[in-house]
């Protein structure tokens, strides 16, 4: 099964984005897979019942679930199995998570991603199936959450064939919030000097607000310029990933901004090998940087527009772009 990108993003002047593309990984989410257009009421959440867990039983450990016995609930059952003490998710939030989901009454795992890497999307309405969104606001980051998910704010009453799920299945999900990010988000990594003259000095500040870019009255770089502004410990971003991100991009000459997600109230996420193919540059730059850093990005016309800027974005031919990017996450 083909996975779907559900991360909301912004997309003016562009940059194109992955909201609703497939990567073709067949082991993807089945927690992610397209819920319905009209979403149900608000369930009534209870407390059970719930099957055991019974191995994989600390936070970050693959869980064993044990078959549910007798009828599930037909409300929404919600269990907080270990109390985690970051702050709650709230709604809109993306929430980075690994999790294990099987079917109440056969326990077949249809799947997981503790065997692959953890899973980013947002707790929006109609980005995931609303039995995740209600049953996981409010949660704190830390926490490991299990839940029995109806039909209703499940997949409903066609089900999902692929996964295996029929439209009467009840769902079971074992869940280990590990992070989550909004709008007010931004990178946390290690301060690195910049001491070049002949290049912009971006802000450090952490505070989700939109980092000052001072740009030199010199001429730009002929070349890529990549530099950590802010250098996180998170794993290199590759090419065959997607971003989660704050960024701006500016022209150098004049340092107008032509595109920004800082205060704009979203997010932007975008498919490395596909911004390849609208500013290469950005691209580039963008792969082998740790995800929680503050990325400075100098794009020479070559890389970046060329002589053919999108229409109505007001950028000049030939123009040098230069992007500050907070990775928030990869995926």
């Amino acid at each position: 099964m083909r996975r779907r990108s559900l991360l909301l993003a912004a997309v003016p002047a562009g940059l194109v984005t992955l909201a609703g593309c497939g990567d073709g990984d067949s082991k993807s989410s089945k927690a992610s897979a397209s819920p319905s257009a009209s979403s149900p009421p608000p369930p009534k959440i209870v407390d059970g019942p719930l099957p055991a867990i019974t191995a994989g039983t600390k936070f970050g450990e693959k869980p064993t679930v044990a078959k549910g016995t007798g009828e599930p609930s037909k409300d929404l059952a919600v269990k907080t199995v270990i109390a985690g003490n970051g702050r709650p998710v709230a709604e809109n939030d993306f929430i980075k998570a690994n999790y294990l989901g099987q079917i109440w009454s056969s326990g077949k795992v249809f799947d997981n991603s503790y065997d692959r890497s953890p899973l980013v999307l947002q707790l929006a309405q109609g980005s995931i199936i609303d039995g995740w969104r209600y049953a996981l606001t409010g949660k704190k980051l830390g926490s490991r959450v299990e839940i029995a998910v109806p039909p209703t704010w499940g997949y409903g009453p066609s089900g999902n064939e692929q996964a295996g799920i029929k439209g009467t299945d009840t769902l079971v999900f074992v869940i280990d919030l590990l992070d989550s990010y909004n709008t007010k988000s931004s990178a946390k990594g290690k301060e690195v000097p910049q001491t070049d003259p002949a290049l912009p000095k971006v802000a450090t500040n952490t505070d989700g607000s939109q980092p000052k870019v001072t740009l030199p009255k010199s001429d730009p770089p002929k070349k890529l310029v990549s530099n950590y502004v802010l250098e996180g410990d998170g794993d290199e971003v590759t090419r065959k990933q997607a971003v989660l991100c704050q960024f701006q991009g500016l022209e150098w000459q004049g340092g107008r901004t032509f595109q920004k997600t800082y205060g704009s109230g979203r997010l932007s996420q975008f498919s490395v090998e596909q911004m390849e193919q609208v500013v290469k540059g950005l691209a580039q730059g963008i792969t082998g940087k740790k995800v929680g850093s503050r990325v400075l990005i100098v794009v020479p016309p070559d890389l970046g527009y060329g002589d053919n800027p999108p229409s109505g974005s007001g950028i000049k031919k030939g123009a040098t772009l230069v992007f500050t990017v907070d990775i928030l996450a990869a995926m």
